[in-house]
């Protein structure tokens, strides 16, 4: 089955960075547009950014842009979040998410991770 595991979290001082990563299994990573969304306790889910299933363009929220970089590695069916200049407001709940696709006859619905945490706070 479809499963998508986040790591890479954790507490972070203002101005700090982190790597998010998120590895998947059970579908053709390389074939599938990827995100990256956050949200969190009282918080609305909101799009990060996204990739091309190629890697050759990316889109981000306003508020990262310049920030964050959004990458893949479709050897290590891997996809990246790296997160600098982090800011108090950046901190959420992060989720890795699969685009819902056909591939080889079979439909994959959208899928999500289980999601990692970030805090950043001094």
């Amino acid at each position: 089955q479809v499963q998508l595991v986040e790591s890479g979290g954790g507490l972070v001082q203002p101005g700090g960075s982190l790597r998010l990563s998120c590895e998947a299994s059970g579908f053709t990573f390389s074939a599938v547009y990827m995100r990256w969304y956050r949200g969190g306790a009282g918080k609305e889910r909101e799009l990060v950014a996204g990739i091309t299933k190629s890697g050759d363009s990316t889109n981000y929220k306003d508020s990262v842009k310049g920030r964050f970089t959004i990458s893949r590695d479709n050897a290590r069916n891997t996809v990246y979040l790296q997160m600098n200049n982090l800011k108090p407001e950046d901190t959420a709940v992060y989720f890795c998410y699969a685009e819902a696709h056909f591939y080889g006859g079979r439909y994959y619905p959208d899928s999500w991770g289980q999601g990692t945490r970030v805090t950043v706070s001094s």
